[in-house]
């Protein structure tokens, strides 16, 4: 968050991971009896005995809020503020430090420009060991427990859900809290018999959700703490906020006039089989917006035999995919739109570049062989007297094959040769002008 409010990125990803690969954790935590005998964390419960490990990987994006909304990304939550501090020289390298855990929550909230009573539940750290939950429990009481009437902060730990990850603990925490802010629901924390009779729930508002709350809205964003402590006495607690209302309209379900669905498979039974799960994918998410699964789509590998549908309305997309799936082609459709061509420059080459095309379509191997007779088209692929005539007679010779089928397309010029082969298809250049012009280019 830092970073990018002084400007040093624009987009950061902060997470934390950890994977048990060896058993040497669960044996160091049983010799120090920092294990629950059930493998269970007791977050803030008179039975905790104990941590219960987990693994576990989350990441999360982090953008400034004007950038998010300009580049309209969903936003699921603000970082109202964060402080990290450390206990420096304390009672031990396990035991926390209750002062040292209220100077960081005040100093997140003094970032965050909130007042204590402003914030509606903490994810805490709560591992389930007799040790640190009831001093965490204390510093929470001591800060965010005075002055709230009536209604108290509600207090919670994933750990009791997923085990402790470690690393990973903390970015569960966040996660937990953006959902729970999403659905207006706090979940409950596990395993608590009875609240721990270690802690003075008396001294303050603080309630430990012992079952699932709705979180209503009362008179500002729900707002929640999160919690994180290493083991070293690093102290690190994050405010979230829930995001701000958009005054812009919500997209349409499908904002263009037709998307389309393009997938393929091994053969005629699996090119049915990839339609029988594009059906049952649209059957268990009915609000999915069929933009997003087209986008999904085209990054699948184009295998041998292909089919496309053409995405209006989601009936219509079911019962074209019905078609398929039962091994009738869906009927091609007619699309009110304009096609457009990119031509590209230098840097786009590749060996055998149209080889296929060629070999296939006489129209296009007709125009590739005209231009090849007003160019030398002989040397190394990444040899720029090679590269620019070889791109220039692919390009016209596609601009053919699609002008072949009836279809006028409105050419965009890329750069340097795809200039040149713009100015062909408008019209502007003879053919054997344009080849002249490419021959001195690739001179230079």
């Amino acid at each position: 968050a830092q970073a990018l409010r002084s400007g040093e990125c624009d987009l950061a990803l902060a997470g934390g991971v950890t994977v048990m690969a060896t058993a040497g954790a669960f044996v160091e935590f049983s010799r120090q009896r920092g294990l629950a005998a059930d493998g269970r964390c007791k977050a803030f419960s008179d039975d905790g005995d104990g941590t219960g490990w987990g693994e576990g990987a989350g990441v999360v994006a982090l953008e400034r809020l004007s950038d998010a909304r300009r580049h309209r990304h969903p936003i699921l939550a603000v970082v109202r503020g964060s402080a990290v501090n450390q206990d420096g020289a304390s009672n031990g390298i396990t035991a926390p430090n209750g002062p040292s855990q209220q100077r960081v929550i005040r100093q997140a909230l003094t970032v965050a420009g909130l007042d204590a009573t402003a914030v509606d539940a903490v994810e805490a750290h709560g591992t389930g060991t007799a040790l640190g939950d009831p001093i965490e429990a204390q510093a929470l009481l001591a800060t965010y427990g005075k002055g709230r009437g009536d209604v108290p902060l509600r207090l919670g730990s994933i750990k009791s859900n997923i085990g402790h990850t470690q690393a990973a603990a903390g970015v569960a925490g966040i996660i937990k809290m953006v959902l729970a802010m999403r659905y207006g629901q706090l979940p409950a924390t596990l395993h608590v018999g009875r609240p721990s009779r270690q802690v003075d729930w008396s001294a303050g508002a603080v309630e430990l959700l012992t079952e699932p709350r709705l979180w209503p809205r009362t008179g500002h964003p729900r707002r929640a703490g999160i919690s994180s402590f290493g083991i070293s006495g690093t102290n690190a607690h994050v405010i979230l906020e829930e995001p701000p209302a958009t005054t812009e309209p919500e997209p349409a379900e499908n904002p263009l006039p037709v998307v389309p669905f393009v997938f393929s498979g091994h053969g005629p039974d699996g090119l049915a089989a990839q339609a029988t799960g594009l059906l049952d994918f649209l059957d268990t998410r009915p609000t999915v917006r069929l933009p997003d699964v087209a986008a999904a789509l085209a990054g699948r590998a184009a295998l041998t035999h292909r089919a496309v549908v053409l995405a209006r309305t989601a009936d219509q997309t079911v019962m074209d995919l019905m078609d398929i799936a039962g091994g009738v082609p869906a009927p091609v459709a007619a699309v009110d739109g304009r096609l457009a061509v990119v031509f590209t420059g230098q840097g786009s080459q590749r060996l055998d570049m149209g080889r296929g095309l060629h070999a296939a379509f006489p129209v296009y191997r007709a125009a590739h062989d005209e231009v090849s007779g007003l160019l030398e088209l002989t040397g190394e692929v990444d040899d720029t007297g090679y590269a620019q005539p070889a791109i220039f007679a692919l390009e016209v010779a596609l601009l053919a094959l699609v002008r072949s089928w009836g279809v006028t397309p409105d050419v965009v010029a890329g750069h340097s040769i795809g200039e040149i082969t713009a100015a062909y298809a408008a019209g502007v250049l003879s053919l054997q002008d344009a080849a002249t012009l490419v021959s001195a280019r690739a001179r230079l």
